[in-house]
C-alpha cells in the first residue's frame, strides 16, 4: 500500500469487499483495505450496527414496560430453545 501525496485529492471506491484509492483524475487505483467480517461471514459493520440496535432496545426497555415484557418473552423463548 502506498503513501499519500501532500495536497492530493483521493477518490475511494469499493468493489465487493475490497476498497481502492485513486488520485483524482487518475485511472490507476490501489488496494487500501478490505471489509472486516465476523466469524459467521457477515460484514463487521453489520454486526456493530446490530449490537448498537440491541443496546438501544435494552436501554429503551428500562422505561417502556411493553418493550421490557417483549424482551422478557424473547429471553424465555431463547432459553427454552437452548435446552431442547
Amino acid at each position: 500500500m502506498g503513501q499519500l501525496k501532500p495536497d492530493a485529492t483521493y477518490i475511494y471506491e469499493r468493489n465487493g469487499d475490497t476498497v481502492f484509492r485513486r488520485e483524482f483524475g487518475a485511472t490507476d487505483r490501489e488496494v487500501v483495505g478490505y471489509d472486516a467480517r465476523t466469524n459467521d461471514g457477515r460484514p463487521l459493520v453489520d454486526h456493530i450496527r446490530e449490537e448498537k440496535l440491541w443496546g438501544e432496545i435494552r436501554r429503551a426497555a428500562k422505561t417502556n414496560p411493553a418493550l421490557q415484557q417483549a424482551l422478557d418473552c424473547a429471553i424465555i423463548i431463547y432459553q427454552l430453545s437452548k435446552t431442547t
